[in-house]
């Protein structure tokens, strides 16, 4: 791998330096042709590195005082917050200091952030998050997953568009299919935003197969899921929550006596392989696609060990060329 340069929002998301600083080591560890810009508060950044990290070329702080907090407004986040931590990261990629800024912070005021600093490409109004999902064929691709709550038809094509370029030139799927999330697969189902979408997708050019419910994404039904903010950052979260609470369960069932502990060890292969199958923070790192820079959200709550996995997709976007890619595709 050619050397990339992350700017890292280090005090974003709910752990701050405590995650994101542990995390950008170990990158660092793995990938020794990377290099890291850790933004944020010196000091508490400076505490949390081992000596020799302290004399690595390969990793600088940039300091700043300033952070974008879950609370803040869109509006404190464009207009007040000058030199926050999430701004200078998304300044780095605009001057070409650094190929990609990766934060766990604020979704909104990092999308509005993104979309003033980078601007987007020509051929798209919003963007849009994305993220790979599990399914019982792979994997899919699914956006909006919480940047446009109130995403208009036109919009919902624009993602569609995004996110089969992802598919066939990231996933390596051939001709990708596409749907709309909705409540029910037939015509006469969902909203007048839905049913417009719809009639746009089936005059595209795309392999658009219809409708998806929700069960559907994970059986595998289609590579392409498309759907508003509002609708898909729910998705993902029950997602999520249903994900921590079967394997919460199955722990506890493991529990109860000494001879299911038994049976449990002897099964801990089978509950390895559904752990990395999956568990919520191998699939850390969503793709803000449609801006003319690389930028890649995690989770807030992100582990140390979710949000490597963030820094990881991170890599694989510049490795690609997801912006260059966009802009070639969607000009055809």
């Amino acid at each position: 791998m050619a050397a990339v340069i992350l700017a890292v929002d280090a005090m974003g998301g709910d752990h701050g330096p405590g995650v994101t600083v542990p995390a950008s080591l170990e990158l660092l560890r793995s990938y020794p042709e990377c290099s890291i810009i850790l933004v944020g508060d010196e000091a508490s950044m400076h505490a949390l590195l081992p000596y020799r990290w302290r004399q690595d070329p390969r990793l600088r702080l940039l300091h700043t005082e300033e952070v974008v907090t879950s609370d803040d407004s869109v509006v404190v986040a464009l207009r007040k917050k000058k030199r926050s931590s999430m701004r200078l990261a998304l300044e780095l990629v605009e001057q070409a200091q650094a190929h990609v800024a990766v934060s766990a912070g604020n979704t909104g005021a990092l999308m509005a952030l993104a979309k003033n600093i980078l601007k987007t490409h020509p051929a798209i109004d919003r963007p849009a998050i994305l993220t790979a999902l599990p399914t019982q064929q792979g994997s899919c691709q699914m956006l909006d997953l919480g940047a446009n709550v109130d995403a208009q038809p036109e919009h919902l094509l624009q993602f569609a568009r995004m996110g089969d370029i992802v598919a066939r030139c990231l996933a390596g799927q051939e001709r990708p299919r596409v749907a709309l999330l909705n409540i029910g697969e037939e015509d006469i189902k969902g909203n007048e935003v839905i049913k417009k979408a719809h009639r746009l997708l089936q005059e595209s050019p795309l392999h658009y197969i219809g409708y998806v419910e929700g069960d559907g994404i994970f059986k595998g039904e289609a590579d392409v899921v498309v759907c508003d903010g509002f609708v898909g950052n729910i998705a993902l979260k029950v997602s999520e929550g249903v994900a921590r609470m079967l394997a919460q369960r199955i722990r506890a069932e493991i529990d109860r006596s000494w001879w299911r502990k038994a049976v449990g060890g002897l099964a801990w292969p089978i509950w390895q392989g559904l752990k990395r199958q999956m568990d919520p923070a191998l699939y850390n790192g969503a793709s803000l696609v449609g801006l003319r820079g690389l930028v890649v959200k995690s989770h807030g709550g992100a582990s140390q060990a979710a949000f490597y996995n963030a820094l990881a997709v991170a890599l694989r976007e510049v490795e690609h060329d997801v912006p260059g890619l966009m802009l070639r595709e969607l000009a055809q």
